[in-house]
């Protein structure tokens, strides 16, 4: 099979991924062997290239996955062949510590991640778990189902996690494939609450205006009112304090980041004191993405989707690096017949 692996820590600038031919695995028990379509890129494909995260080498990237099941594992229970499903940045949990019994395998010592700790889908063929293997609803083709399993997801969570209510003002700091979606998920069960975005780029702007921001200017320009609850979904390490600047007292900011390229320098007295609040996003579990793909289709939600080949996948996270993309970016690995 075709495969995009990373071999080596190094910037993207310098083209580390190398296509090249790869065995077909096989599905082991419980597991399924998905034919890839689509794969969505991530920021976290930077961190992981770039050495922020450090993932197993060599590997295959990818952990926003659309295939269809083509072959099935002994014990396979609950999935068919020809069923359509998605993979997201959770691969595996222990599923016997507190936190995998609490619902909190994201938190699990023994969590593996999609295209970090085992391999993902910048490849024609790759294998999961079918308990992380989740049905696509139809309404969504596979290039639009794919950043829903990720930045949609994780998004889902950061939201939950900022504990907004109804009426109260939810401020974006970034607005890529993430933020475009959270946008759509806050104005349908917020629909009372002031929503500000903050991000650079005429046509990034543009789009949040489209999808229903109240207000939208650059990261370091003043919002017209103090924000209750804001979400960082930029890689870099200013945004922090920037963001926590402009929360009103007792405020939460949520960081929608594994990594970022650089600390952020704080001050006690100016961004934490009056009872203000940072709280991270560490992965997702599997009843986020559940949750979330239904939500989704609910809404519905359509992600901003752009298109690229497997074999131009090294271009493709670059133009991600630069904030070229607009919306989400997906590497077309295969074409099905539906699709």
């Amino acid at each position: 099979m075709k495969a995009q692996i990373l071999k080596r820590i190094s910037p993207i600038e310098e083209k580390p991924l190398e296509l090249t031919d790869l065995p077909v695995p096989r599905p082991g028990t419980g597991q399924v062997l998905l034919k890839v379509s689509t794969c969505g890129l991530c920021h976290t494909e930077l961190d992981e290239i770039e050495g922020r995260v450090q993932p197993k080498l060599p590997v295959v990237l990818g952990h926003e996955v659309v295939g269809e099941v083509v072959e099935l594992g002994q014990e396979v229970l609950n999935l068919r062949l020809g069923d359509r499903v998605g993979v997201a940045w959770i691969h595996s949990a222990c599923g016997k510590c507190r936190f995998c019994h609490e619902g909190k395998e994201n938190l699990c010592p023994d969590f593996k991640a999609t295209g970090c700790h085992e391999d993902g889908g910048y490849a024609e063929y790759m294998v999961v778990a079918e308990d992380f293997a989740y049905p696509i609803p139809g309404q969504f083709t596979d290039s639009q189902a794919a950043p829903l399993l990720c930045a949609g997801a994780v998004g889902y969570r950061a939201l939950n996690l900022t504990g907004i209510e109804n009426g109260k003002s939810l401020g974006l700091y970034g607005f890529g494939a993430s933020a475009h979606i959270v946008i759509q998920i806050a104005k349908y069960r917020y629909p009372e609450s002031p929503v500000f975005v903050f991000t650079r780029g005429e046509e990034h702007q543009e789009l949040a205006r489209q999808l229903g921001a109240d207000w939208v200017g650059a990261p370091k320009d003043i919002p017209p009112q103090k924000i209750d609850f804001c979400i960082d979904f930029t890689p870099v390490g200013e945004t922090i304090a920037i963001a926590l600047s402009a929360l009103e007292k007792g405020g939460r900011l949520v960081i929608n980041a594994i990594r970022k390229r650089d600390n952020a320098v704080l001050d006690y007295a100016t961004h934490l004191w009056h009872e203000k609040e940072i709280k991270s996003v560490a992965n997702i579990t599997a009843q986020d993405v559940r949750e979330f793909l239904a939500l989704a289709a609910e809404i519905p939600i359509v992600p901003e989707v752009q298109e690229f080949g497997l074999e131009e996948a090294n271009e493709a996270l670059l133009l991600l690096k630069q904030g070229m993309i607009q919306g989400a970016g997906v590497l077309r690995v295969s074409h099905r017949a539906v699709d």
